[in-house]
C-alpha cells in the first residue's frame, strides 16, 4: 500500500502506478472517517482491480474544508478521478461514501462503468441526538457511533482503529459531514442509473439497516444485493473477506 497526494486530495493504493487495463476501485469513506477505513480492501484486492482509497477534504491527509452537501463531495471525487486520470473508475462507498457514490452515479454517469453501495441508503435522515452529541460532547459522539456501527457479534478489537479515527477529527467537519447526509436524497434520481451496481446490506446494521438497500435494490434497474450475517454498519472492517469475496465476484460477473 503506497500513501499519495495529488491536487490537495490525499489517497491510499494498492499499487502505483495503475494499471489502464484494469478497472480502478475508487473507496469513499463515510461521516468523519477517512481512506485509511478501507485497508482491508486495498492490498487485498489489489491483484483483481487498481485500488485508491481517497480522504475527502478536510478528513485525513487531505487539505480544505469539509462539506455540508452530498453533491459538493460528488464533485470532489470526480474531479480528483479527472486530475488522475483513473482507469475505468468504479465507486465504492460506505455510509456518507455510498451516498456519494450514488450521486457520482446520477451526475456524472458517462464517468462510470458500474458502483458499489454498501451500508448507505436513498434516504438517511440523522436523528436530533447525533447532532447535538457532536456539539456538546464529542467523546461521547464518538463513543455512541463506536457502540451503534456495529455488530454486538464483531470482536472490539477490529472497531477501536475505526474509533481512534473518529476522535482525531474535527467536530465542525463531522457535523457538516452529518448535516450533508440528512440533506441527501436520491429516492427520485434512481431511475436514471444504469450500470450494474453491487449493493451490499448487514443483519445487525442499525444505522442503515437492511431495507435501505432493499429499497436500493428495487429501484435501481441493474442493481444486485448482498446481505452478510453477523456484521453492522461497518462491515468491511467487520467481515472483510466477506466484503472483498463480493466486490470479486461483482467484478468478474460483469467483466470489470
Amino acid at each position: 500500500m503506497e500513501e499519495r497526494k495529488t491536487g490537495g486530495i490525499g489517497y491510499l493504493t494498492g499499487k502505483w502506478p495503475l494499471d489502464p487495463d484494469k478497472s480502478t476501485l475508487v473507496f469513499i469513506h463515510g461521516a468523519g472517517g477517512s481512506g485509511s477505513f478501507w485497508q482491508p480492501q486495498i492490498d487485498a484486492l489489489a491483484d483483481k482491480a487498481n485500488t485508491v482509497a481517497l480522504d475527502l477534504p478536510g478528513h485525513g491527509r487531505s487539505d480544505g474544508p469539509g462539506k455540508d452537501k452530498i453533491e459538493d463531495y460528488a464533485q470532489v471525487v470526480d474531479a480528483f478521478v479527472d486530475e488522475l486520470k483513473i482507469p475505468n473508475p468504479i465507486p465504492c462507498g460506505v455510509s456518507m461514501g455510498g451516498a456519494i457514490a450514488q450521486q457520482l452515479l446520477m451526475d456524472f454517469a458517462p464517468h462510470y462503468a458500474a458502483g458499489i453501495l454498501m451500508g448507505t441508503g436513498a434516504r438517511m435522515g440523522v436523528a436530533a441526538v447525533i447532532f447535538e452529541t457532536i456539539e456538546n460532547d464529542f467523546r461521547a459522539f464518538v463513543d455512541m457511533i463506536g457502540t451503534f456501527a456495529v455488530s454486538p457479534k464483531t470482536d472490539p478489537g477490529l472497531v477501536q482503529p475505526f474509533k481512534e479515527e473518529f476522535a482525531r477529527g474535527n467536530p465542525e467537519i463531522v457535523l457538516g459531514d452529518f448535516q450533508a447526509c440528512d440533506r441527501f436524497d436520491s429516492r427520485s434520481g434512481l431511475s436514471s442509473v444504469i450500470v450494474p451496481v453491487l449493493i451490499i446490506t448487514s443483519e445487525d446494521d442499525q444505522l442503515t439497516p437492511a431495507k435501505y438497500g432493499e429499497f436500493l435494490e428495487k429501484n435501481i434497474q441493474m442493481a444486485q444485493r448482498v446481505h452478510l450475517m453477523d456484521a453492522g454498519h461497518i462491515v468491511s472492517v467487520e467481515k472483510p473477506d466477506a466484503v472483498n469475496k463480493a466486490i470479486q465476484a461483482f467484478l468478474e460477473k460483469q467483466g470489470l
